[in-house]
């Protein structure tokens, strides 16, 4: 039986904030059939859609690591899907894979646009393919496992620490055995890092006592500085010994 496909596209380029409605609007399409496949081609049913910081990015038509989304496309996105049909043997229908379909109910993948469950050992939700097994997580890795490689006892510093990357940068960082200082933006998030994620100190760059906070937190060497980007605050500098 024909089913409908529900998608969300870009409908202007936002210049601010994002406005229901207008910045991305709903689309209602036949959805694709076993039948449309080619070989080397699987048919997904969209479990879980990730919202990531970078789809605003994507957004824009400024310069970027990917094309932007194109006005009338579908919505990039990560997700999680269902196998529906393949012509693959690659996937199975059943199979669980991960992809960027972008934002709609229903599409076809070829191989090469995706990963199956058997890249990720030991997972158990699907969802952690687009959380702690996803491209932010994976961001994280690489720059402080493959970029900074932090030993025992050093001192790591984490800018953006409760966003998805920044905190599963720090809890890579203690799981090496560093000691690990977390910037945020709010007591709330400082917490958090410290309470439930464990990092060894965590300071608002908001507050009127950033400065000294964070030159009492850093008396040693910093040996490794995890920068997250645009919100970045300003470090003071300890002044060299006389």
């Amino acid at each position: 039986m024909p089913r409908d496909n529900l998608s969300m596209f870009l409908a202007e380029r936002p210049t601010d904030a994002i406005i229901p409605g207008r910045t991305l609007n709903r689309r209602t399409s036949p959805a694709p059939e076993p039948s449309d496949l080619k070989d080397g081609e699987i048919l997904v049913e969209v479990l879980y859609l990730s919202l990531d910081p970078a789809m605003r990015g994507w957004m824009s038509d400024a310069r970027s690591y990917l094309p932007p989304v194109k006005i009338g496309d579908t919505m990039r996105g990560f997700t999680a899907c269902r196998v529906l049909a393949s012509r693959t043997p690659r996937a199975q229908p059943g199979d669980i894979v991960s992809c960027i379909t972008g934002w709609t109910e229903y599409a076809i993948m070829r191989e090469g646009q995706f990963e199956t469950a058997a890249s990720y050992p030991g997972l158990r939700d699907p969802l952690d393919m687009l959380s702690a097994l996803g491209i932010t997580s994976l961001t994280a890795w690489l720059g402080m496992v493959q970029i900074g490689d932090p030993k025992p006892g050093e001192l790591v510093v984490v800018s953006g620490a409760a966003g998805a990357t920044g905190s599963v940068a720090g809890q890579i960082a203690k799981i090496k055995g560093a000691t690990v200082v977390g910037i945020c933006g709010s007591e709330d998030k400082c917490r958090w890092l410290v309470d439930e994620l464990g990092f060894d100190v965590a300071l608002n760059y908001k507050a009127a006592d950033f400065d000294q906070k964070f030159l009492d937190a850093t008396q040693s060497y910093i040996d490794v500085y995890f920068d997250n980007g645009e919100h970045t605050p300003t470090l003071p500098l300890r002044q060299p010994a006389s």
